[in-house]
């Protein structure tokens, strides 16, 4: 096997089994990820698999990344007949190379100075060895340096003086701030050229460089890391259903779960698609695992792709059907109408729930009718006798509701129409006594009555994580005037990131005592 990324992939070739009578149906979790399900058993599978090696490993001498650090080779300089001449020659690659790294690792043009220091490194372990120790004596003490490590925004002068003076940041800090906040790395090439030019504060150039980074692949991060905590993509990494009752639910469902989000938020970045389109996109990416998990025929493979959501689709429109909001919002063992609504009301209405009070009681158990049968509440039956309590009613009649049009959706996503046994009822009175039948009628009406407030919320969340803290009451009028500049642009998502990336707290610091 040569070196880089390989898909592996193994399979029980079974000749002879009998199947045990307590297996009535062929699950689709894949038990090398989850493990055996208490109850029962499988059919003959692969285990365990493990890869050895790499054996007989010879010195890498060619890769992407060493191409990327080795910029020149020292025996392509001639060195002069002197010993003056020839030190100077065997370290004018070095010094090439150290300056390179130091230029990317420290986001910054390098004076003189910065490589001296380096370069003294470098010596150190061409001494000791050969020039790829140097080199790699000199990145480390890079990569300690706090010029990697932090990012350090130096004031103007004129800022030194005066403690809590608000300054603009220098067009270098300015750009790091930028890469950072799309691409949640360092800036390239390009940006830190214009940056160092001081172009980077003029508006026209300052907005091709935002379109240009949104466009690059490297944008994908903002799927990832933003969406990820916005949309609470991360939380699929801690739920647990109980696999007794969803013995269906396995690792790739999950990651496949994750990777739609993903592609969805990716979609409406790079083709600068309304934000809204979040909520009611006719669109989806599916790979055969999740396709099976959603009931679409005839999709195979584990390349995800897109796909139109047809009318019997429907209910998978937008991110109220998508199977990591339904999870993440879910109990191990069961749906939870609370918090899927208390999700909808802080991520989409931008409505805050206070906590409950620290004596709520559980959930009612199961209960003996008049002829002594036992019964199973519902989710709705049991909610509604939960919620008797007067210091709850006042937000469980805000939350519930929202949560009950969603019940169709069990713990893992999947579409279901009785609970318990009992046919579910997904009819909800809102709280403004608009009436919903449904997940499809509920979007209808968030899409209808409050894109305005959700694209108020996107905003937020944007802009917290752009500049890396809470907002605050003074921020407010600046968050306002943006969602009223880009809904006149169809709330573009460039729009609203151009907005934020011109405000005056992303681009100026305050100078600390």
């Amino acid at each position: 096997m040569t070196a880089g990324a390989h898909m592996v992939g193994v399979t029980f070739l079974a000749t002879q089994y009998a199947p045990l009578l307590d297996l009535d149906r062929h699950f689709k979790r894949s038990t090398i990820q989850t493990g055996p399900t208490p109850g029962y058993t499988f059919f003959p599978h692969v285990g365990t698999m493990r890869i050895e090696g790499p054996f007989s490993a010879t010195h890498a001498t060619s890769s992407p990344s060493r191409k990327k650090l080795f910029i020149c080779n020292p025996a392509e300089v001639r060195p002069k007949a002197d010993a003056t001449g020839r030190a100077v020659a065997e370290d004018a690659c070095p010094r090439r190379i150290v300056q390179n790294l130091a230029t990317h690792a420290y986001r910054r043009p390098v004076a003189a100075p910065d490589v001296d220091a380096l370069m003294e490194f470098y010596r150190l372990g061409r001494k000791e060895k050969d020039f790829e120790l140097g080199i790699e004596t000199a990145l480390a003490r890079v990569l300690t340096s706090p010029q990697f490590i932090y990012r350090i925004e130096e004031p103007p002068a004129s800022a030194k003086a005066t403690a809590g003076q608000t300054y603009r940041i220098s067009d270098i800090d300015l750009a790091s701030r930028l890469s950072f906040f799309l691409w949640s790395s360092p800036p390239d090439d390009a940006l830190l050229k214009i940056a160092a030019e001081g172009r980077l504060k003029d508006q026209a150039v300052l907005e091709q460089q935002v379109k240009r980074m949104l466009a690059h692949p490297k944008a994908k991060a903002l799927s990832v890391n933003f969406a990820g905590q916005w949309l609470n993509l991360r939380g699929l990494d801690s739920v647990a259903p109980v696999s007794a009752l969803y013995p269906d639910f396995d690792d790739p469902l999950r990651q496949a779960m994750r990777t739609e989000v993903e592609m969805l938020f990716d979609t409406v970045v790079r083709e600068d698609r309304p934000v809204t389109e979040l909520l009611t996109a006719d669109y989806t990416f599916v790979n055969e695992r999740l396709a099976a998990h959603y009931g679409m025929p005839n999709i195979y493979g584990s390349q995800f792709r897109r796909i139109t959501l047809g009318p019997d689709m429907d209910i998978r429109r937008g991110l109220l059907g998508k199977g990591a909001f339904l999870t993440t919002t879910s109990k191990p063992d069961r749906t939870s109408p609370v918090t899927r609504g208390k999700w909808i009301m802080t991520n989409i209405f931008g409505m805050s729930p206070p906590d409950p009070p620290p004596d709520v009681p559980p959930l009612p158990a199961r209960a003996t009718d008049a002829r002594g049968s036992v019964h199973e509440p519902t989710m709705r039956e049991k909610m509604l006798e939960h919620r008797v309590r007067a210091d709850c009613i006042q937000c469980h009649r805000m939350m519930d509701p929202i949560g009950f049009a969603l019940e169709n959706f069990d713990a893992i996503g999947l579409w279901r129409t009785r609970d318990e046994g009992t046919p579910i009822d997904p009819a909800a009175q809102l709280f403004d006594n608009t009436m919903v039948s449904g997940p499809v009628e509920l979007r209808q009406w968030i899409a209808t009555h409050y894109t305005g407030q959700f694209a108020r919320v996107s905003i937020e969340k944007l802009m917290t994580y752009a500049l890396g803290r809470g907002l605050e009451y003074q921020d407010m009028p600046l968050v306002r005037g943006i969602a009223r500049d880009a809904a006149q642009q169809d709330n573009r998502f460039s729009a609203i990131v151009l907005a934020i990336v011109r405000s005056a707290p992303f681009q100026t610091n305050t100078k600390g005592s």
